[in-house]
């Protein structure tokens, strides 16, 4: 072997160390990176929350304070129910909800999915502020490597941040007896489970029930382990919510039901199989209207109708099956199917019967109507996106809401301002062409709420107007995502 030969070797051997060397520094200074970002960016603060809850005094007269029940059921589309859908699915008892109460025919779930929007709903603030924008997987599910990996959860948060003040755990502080049934999906580690957040009470699942090894808990532990026969799901639920009214109804309650139907894979029990004319589906939705039957039932039997709120509303849209009531697109789109979601209100002698309201309403202002009716003044440490909605819904005001920001994950994608609703580009929702991006859009949804005519060139200073809202949205946001005061 020649000394060129040699020299050649030792070079390329030389350049493959060195280039390993570079890219494992590379790498780990990727890594570091990385963790130091996401450390930085959770802009975590649990000891403000524990001022909050420690500065929050018990009811002076707890016997006074209403009952909330929260029933929350899981991809129930817009039109699943009630005249939308008589001709297929029976809704008797929702039906019967809505003519003693108000039902809102413009409100919408923060998320077409349902992690953020449960976070919403009990955090009363946009999911961006939580983190929480993403549906969750159990821990060491492939697809929670895969979104770490790909780094889509926001800052590498993948459980309900311990320093967000939950709903429930105002009102526990206030004087109620809190329980949650159903299913959680904020988190499945220590530190973000339901008895963690506020509940005195849990039973149910931690996550959606397609997502593998599905067990049902009882506070902090397994009541039914893996497998369980989903099928008895909405009258297990149903029992163990009948159970936590007669066990506290001396005291004032705070009741979140969370069904896990309609969501896929589809379940019904026995009694309700076959009995639609909208398959497995509708035969679930039927099952899930009995619940609430027996619900109202009991509150009557039980003399404590007049002084319980119940709320009924779904997560986001429709999913595989279900009906967005005529709007475009369904759970996971960025149009309104996936957004707009049933809402029904009843409050004996504090809402009107029969009323359908019109106002923009998000499902983060059911956090601040709970702490309103329970005379529990709202967080001051935080911003609170959420808004009193009682004088709306009993016709004395118009909406509290002039705008509302859609977001795509943690990506902000769209914004409605009174009735017009402006797209960025996005991807396209026609299946020919679901890869590439179209926009951007300008919809009047008082006169086309099915999203159909592009108003763009007809308005270009409203577009103009509303995109710039985007933006300072945007900036705002990105100074102060969290929302700290």
């Amino acid at each position: 072997m020649d000394m060129t030969e040699k020299n050649t070797r030792f070079t390329r051997r030389k350049f493959l160390k060195g280039a390993l060397a570079l890219g494992g520094t590379a790498a780990i200074g990727g890594i570091s990176a990385r963790l130091w970002r996401n450390h930085v960016g959770r802009d975590f603060d649990p000891s403000r929350t524990e001022n909050l809850l420690d500065s929050i005094s018990p009811a002076s007269s707890a016997e006074k304070l209403p009952n909330i029940i929260v029933i929350l059921v899981d991809d129930l589309g817009f039109g699943d129910w009630g005249d939308y859908t008589s001709y297929l699915i029976k809704t008797p008892n929702l039906d019967r909800m809505a003519e003693e109460g108000v039902m809102l025919t413009n409100f919408y779930a923060c998320a077409p999915v349902c992690t953020p929007s449960r976070a919403a709903l009990l955090t009363g603030r946009y999911p961006i502020r939580s983190h929480m924008t993403l549906p969750l997987y159990p821990k060491n599910h492939p697809m929670e490597y895969f979104l770490k990996l790909v780094d889509r959860y926001r800052y590498d948060v993948t459980g309900i941040p311990e320093d967000e003040a939950l709903l429930p755990e105002i009102l526990q502080r206030r004087g109620y007896k809190t329980g949650m049934v159903g299913k959680w999906h904020l988190g499945d580690q220590p530190g973000h489970l339901p008895n963690d957040n506020g509940f005195d009470s849990f039973y149910g699942v931690l996550y959606s029930n397609d997502m593998g090894k599905l067990e049902v808990w009882r506070d902090d532990e397994i009541e039914i382990p893996s497998p369980i026969d989903q099928s008895e799901l909405t009258q297990i639920y149903t029992r163990e919510a009948l159970q936590f009214i007669r066990e506290n109804k001396k005291d004032p309650f705070f009741l979140y039901l969370a069904h896990t139907a309609v969501h896929e894979p589809l379940f019904a029990s026995d009694p309700f199989l076959r009995t639609s004319k909208a398959g497995l589906y509708g035969d679930a939705v039927q099952e899930l209207d009995w619940s609430v039957g027996e619900m109202l039932s009991l509150l009557a039997e039980m003399n404590i109708d007049d002084k319980t709120l119940v709320i009924f509303t779904s997560d986001n849209g429709p999913w595989w099956q279900g009906s967005a009531g005529g709007l475009r697109g369904r759970k996971n789109n960025l149009t309104e199917g996936g957004f707009r979601v049933p809402f029904i209100a009843r409050f004996p002698t504090v809402l009107p019967a029969g009323k359908v309201c019109d106002e923009l309403a998000i499902n983060y202002d059911i956090f601040s109507t709970c702490l309103a009716i329970s005379s529990t003044p709202s967080p001051t440490d935080r911003l609170i996106d959420g808004k009193d909605l009682l004088s709306t819904i009993q016709g004395q005001r118009s909406s509290p809401h002039e705008t509302f920001y859609y977001y795509d994950g943690p990506i902000l994608v769209a914004v409605r301002h009174k009735q017009w609703k402006y797209h960025r580009r996005h991807m396209s929702d026609n299946g020919g062409y679901p890869i590439l991006s179209h926009g951007p859009f300008l919809f009047d949804l008082e006169q086309d709420p099915g999203e159909s005519y592009n108003l763009i060139d007809a308005y270009p200073e409203i577009a103009n107007e509303l995109s710039n809202m985007l933006d300072d949205w945007e900036a705002e946001m990105t100074n102060n995502v969290r929302g700290w005061l």
